[in-house]
């Protein structure tokens, strides 16, 4: 078994870390793939953690969060089949997290005029409140995670990551 390098060097963040270690256990695996997913799970990780710190403070959870957003941009009511969709995540949550959205008064269900078995759901005055006061501030946290970066340096990196988007949302798998 491989023992973890203790030794540091002083240019080197988690990532790198990690990624020495890894190819110090598999010397023969090709581990530089490390060097960009791992930072971008890393940055996503961490830019989460600190959306749910600030959502304590509301009382919503991320999807809970995400469901007021999808209505927040879509400027209408939508079905729950529509923000299943886009959130990606189940029907079975998306109903959980509008029943408690509901209850919170952060949302609430609409009949659709043309179909009486379809429900619509609405972002009330208080959810749409909710959203406004949270994304600037999830906004100014991402912005600052930029810091350092120039506007050529973001356009370039928004490229590149771009093209690894496309990769994921196509499908691709090894």
């Amino acid at each position: 078994m491989a023992v973890m390098s203790s030794t540091s060097r002083p240019d080197e963040d988690f990532t790198d870390r990690v990624r020495r270690e890894w190819a110090e256990t598999y010397p023969e695996v090709d581990t530089s793939p490390i060097e960009v997913i791992g930072r971008i799970t890393r940055i996503g990780s961490r830019a989460l953690q600190q959306l749910d710190h600030s959502l304590d403070e509301h009382g919503v959870s991320r999807p809970e969060f995400d469901v007021l957003c999808v209505l927040a941009r879509s400027g209408r009511p939508l079905r729950a089949s529509e923000v299943t969709a886009v959130t990606m995540l189940s029907g079975a949550s998306t109903t959980k997290h509008v029943d408690r959205l509901g209850r919170l008064g952060l949302v609430e269900r609409l009949p659709f005029e043309r179909d009486g078995r379809v429900v619509l759901i609405h972002l009330t005055d208080a959810g749409r409140a909710l959203v406004d006061a949270e994304f600037p501030r999830r906004i100014e946290r991402d912005r600052r995670l930029l810091d350092g970066l120039d506007e050529n340096e973001r356009s370039v990196l928004a490229g590149l990551l771009r093209r690894i988007a496309t990769n994921v949302e196509s499908g691709v798998h090894p």
